[in-house]
């Protein structure tokens, strides 16, 4: 017989979160899979085309049955819409057991943000008999700390306690890197809730691999006419605080200034490089977020309305084509040490797009970038440095940024593969 594994997730199809292709890839391996997760309206809290407050409550997809229940939609994005979703999901969650068949070898948390979708997760492993495994990809409550500005020391003293005592109540904890992993166990520790030395935590370093299509060559045809003559960056994916797209956005500002009417590059910050002809650099940002209201409007502020483009938002499988049709990808994050120890699983994605990236990063992920030759790499938020690595990647001759790319693929299909860390993934969770 098979083995049978519960997935605990918030967001799940149809929002776009790569646990999506996690439970595809379960399923194709022959394990019987249940999800447990909410009803969709990530990221604008508005309820999808054919779900509502009133489900429906089961599903069939790939293989995998659902089990949706209720949860206040972050409608508005506003602090008190988010908190209110952040606590409704786990407590109708748990209250959803009830109706799931049980028989699972192990629970899978797929722990992005809250932490609190932790507690459903725990309550299940409990009523089941199964061994919890908590994959942590938003260290709590450091990530709380990007979205909502939390300034009293007892509520964060609360928030941290809260999400210790989450961690220390599974039997295995999965992080993205070595760095995490070694936050993880200094909370936490290694001795798993039930006090026994035969329950030794477990902990396991896998990051987030590259769904496969990122990897199979594409263009959009339509773009590339549109973007020829000019530098195109791209950003695709969610607009939030930690994205820290402010960063780009006065980046590009900075290109602007330094390259304007009749400038080159031997005009920039950058007198070491050779001259070029003037940098006529465009922005193309894919997907949406709480943070779209605020973008637009620096945007208009600094008046880059003719070199920024918003996008909308399209399904992952799209990505591929729209990255064919630029010259560069952009992958950043807003500058905090604990963010730092993640690897954001965007920088996967892009490598695998075979671009040459500019990544506004400090920590884990700067490392990896760095370590690719694939990427110009500068500390998360330092505008000033993300502006002279645009100018000097535009810069760059058509074969540099080809060997560029190519570093970049090599270096995905080298870590971040999706065959290998789905089996890693598999082992260590379900002890095969």
């Amino acid at each position: 017989m098979g083995k049978r594994l519960l997935v605990v997730t918030q967001h799940f199809w149809p929002e776009n979160f790569r646990v999506n292709d996690l439970v595809e890839g379960l399923v194709a391996d022959g394990i019987e899979v249940d999800v447990l997760c909410g009803l969709p309206n990530y990221p604008k809290g508005e309820w999808f085309n054919g779900y509502s407050a009133n489900g429906p409550w089961r599903e069939a997809w790939h293989g995998a049955q659902l089990y949706r229940c209720r949860e206040v939609p972050r409608r508005g994005n506003t602090g008190k819409s988010i908190f209110l979703n952040y606590v409704s999901w786990p407590w109708y969650a748990r209250r959803t057991l009830s109706r799931l068949p049980g028989g699972y070898d192990a629970v899978l948390c797929y722990n992005t943000s809250p932490v609190l979708m932790s507690w459903p997760a725990i309550c299940a492993a409990r009523r089941f008999s199964a061994p919890l495994t908590n994959y942590v990809l938003d260290l709590w409550p450091e990530n709380l700390y990007s979205v909502l500005p939390v300034k009293s020391r007892f509520l964060r003293a609360v928030a941290k306690g809260t999400s210790d005592w989450l961690y220390r109540r599974a039997d295995r904890l999965i992080a993205l890197s070595e760095g995490l992993a070694a936050r993880l166990k200094a909370r936490v520790g290694t001795e798993n809730a039930r006090g026994c030395i035969e329950h030794e935590k477990k902990y396991a370093v896998i990051p987030q691999y590259c769904e496969d299509f990122y990897a199979v060559p594409a263009c959009d045809e339509a773009l590339a006419r549109q973007n020829a003559g000019r530098f195109t960056l791209l950003f695709a994916g969610n607009f939030s605080p930690a994205q820290s797209l402010e960063t780009l956005l006065q980046a590009m500002a900075l290109v602007r200034q330094a390259a304007g009417p009749g400038r080159t590059r031997a005009d920039t910050k950058c007198p070491s490089e050779p001259a070029c002809t003037p940098l006529p650099v465009h922005l193309l940002l894919v997907g949406d977020g709480m943070s779209r209201p605020a973008l637009e409007a620096l945007t208009d502020k600094l008046h880059l309305r003719d070199c920024v483009t918003f996008y909308g938002s399209v399904a992952p499988e799209a990505v591929p084509a729209l990255a064919g049709a630029c010259d560069a990808l952009v992958v950043s994050l807003s500058d905090s040490p604990d963010l730092g120890l993640t690897i954001p699983a965007k920088l996967a994605s892009c490598m695998a797009c075979r671009k040459p990236l500019l990544v506004s990063l400090s920590g884990e992920g700067a490392v990896a970038a760095q370590a690719s030759g694939g990427a110009f790499v500068s500390a998360a938020c330092d505008a000033d440095a993300l502006a002279e690595n645009i100018v000097r990647l535009a810069g760059a001759d058509t074969a540099a940024r080809a060997a560029m790319g190519d570093a970049a693929f090599a270096y995905y299909q080298a870590h971040y593969r999706r065959a290998a860390l789905l089996r890693q993934l598999e082992v260590f969770v379900l002890g095969e």
